[in-house]
């Protein structure tokens, strides 16, 4: 059998003509950098996420860093996040010369738990005078909102910021609302394998106030003033491509229709794994919305893992891993001092969690497929 992980031929091919000429009008005008497409996109997704403001930029990490670098982080700050993540959420506290504080998972949603939030958060104001607690990045993993509900009055009544990383979840919702529109600055990825992505990388900045943004948009191209040859601060090339804006301007017209049909496929995976021994789906909170940036389940330890991902590669299913080795053990942040067993929901589901092919466009065939290699 030949089931893609993610089909993106398949999307392209509904939208293929809307691809073209939105490719064609940046060829034509020629503003391949801030082109027209920039504003617009800007300005239509951050209507729909319901925020005042969305800046564009080159990748969700630069999301993140130009997030950080207008909340002034840097040496002797901590900031709280989550090892079960991809590496950029916290690389990017790293590479500011702040301190990524871990804290563990909730070991159904995989998202940060509130409980282990309070912990550390006494933790660093008790034990590290080194230190000072600045903020929360929660992130949205595999594309179900974190539990704001308990997170973000924790941080406020802290004293913290709280950034939700939705580099996965954009579009998805937590009580009704929008994820980007929650917390006091929301970023997300385009890159192509999200349920949102241009065809190259992209990102984009979502908050509710004009200062910030103008901050942003300043930071965002090298600290510029009010002419590009002053600068007021120190920045980075942040700036999205013209084309990659006009991409996600044809995406965006199919996405809504997209996420319902994510779910439609999340609900009948869910129904085809009830009775696979040792296998247990995803569940989403009543309340929420995810939009499925990946299917993952867990299998029953790490040699049923080994067993179950071997039958799928024999019957050529792709299969992959998110993540197989929490941040804390990652020899780049060897520096923190963190070893085995210092997170040990975060430690015991990287061990037994695997991807299965995820999209839009997956058919009940296909499915009855996988779940019936999957039960051998």
């Amino acid at each position: 059998m030949s089931i893609p992980f993610i089909d993106l031929k398949t999307q392209y091919r509904q939208i293929e003509k809307q691809i073209k000429q939105n490719i064609d009008n940046v060829l034509e005008h020629g503003a391949y950098v801030m082109g027209p497409e920039i504003g617009e996109i800007e300005a239509r997704l951050s209507n729909y996420a319901g925020v005042s403001f969305g800046v564009s930029c080159a990748s969700g990490t630069d999301a993140l860093m130009m997030s950080l670098m207008a909340l002034g982080v840097g040496p002797g700050d901590a900031v709280f996040t989550t090892p079960f993540t991809f590496v950029a959420t916290a690389e990017v506290v790293s590479l500011l010369g702040a301190t990524p504080v871990f804290v563990d998972i909730d070991p159904v949603t995989f998202n940060i738990d509130a409980d282990d939030l309070r912990r550390k958060i006494r933790y660093v104001r008790e034990n590290r005078k080194d230190l000072k607690a600045r903020g929360v990045i929660a992130v949205d993993i595999f594309g179900q909102p974190a539990d704001y509900e308990a997170i973000e009055p924790l941080a406020h009544n802290a004293g913290l910021w709280l950034i939700v990383d939705a580099a996965q979840s954009f579009g998805a919702t937590y009580k009704g609302k929008s994820v980007c529109a929650l917390g006091d600055i929301a970023c997300t990825s385009f890159f192509p394998a999200k349920p949102l992505g241009c065809y190259g990388d992209g990102g984009m900045v979502f908050v509710h106030n004009e200062d910030l943004r103008k901050l942003l948009v300043s930071i965002r191209v090298h600290g510029m003033g009010e002419d590009r040859y002053e600068n007021d601060r120190l920045g980075i090339t942040g700036r999205m491509d013209s084309i990659q804006a006009a991409v996600l301007l044809a995406k965006f017209e199919i996405f809504p229709k997209e996420i319902e049909m994510r779910q439609v496929v999340a609900d009948r995976y869910a129904a085809l794994l009830a009775d696979v021994d040792g296998v247990t789906a995803p569940s989403v909170p009543e309340g929420n919305t995810s939009v499925w940036a990946q299917y993952c389940v867990l299998a029953r330890d790490n040699a049923h893992r080994t067993e179950l991902m071997g039958r799928l590669a024999e019957a050529s299913v792709p299969s992959g891993i998110y993540y197989p080795k929490p941040l804390h053990l990652q020899k780049a942040f060897e520096y923190l001092k963190y070893a085995p067993g210092d997170f040990p929901v975060s430690e015991d589901v990287a061990s037994r969690i695997f991807a299965l092919p995820m999209h839009p466009y997956l058919t009940t065939e296909d499915q009855e497929s996988i779940v019936k290699v999957l039960k051998g």
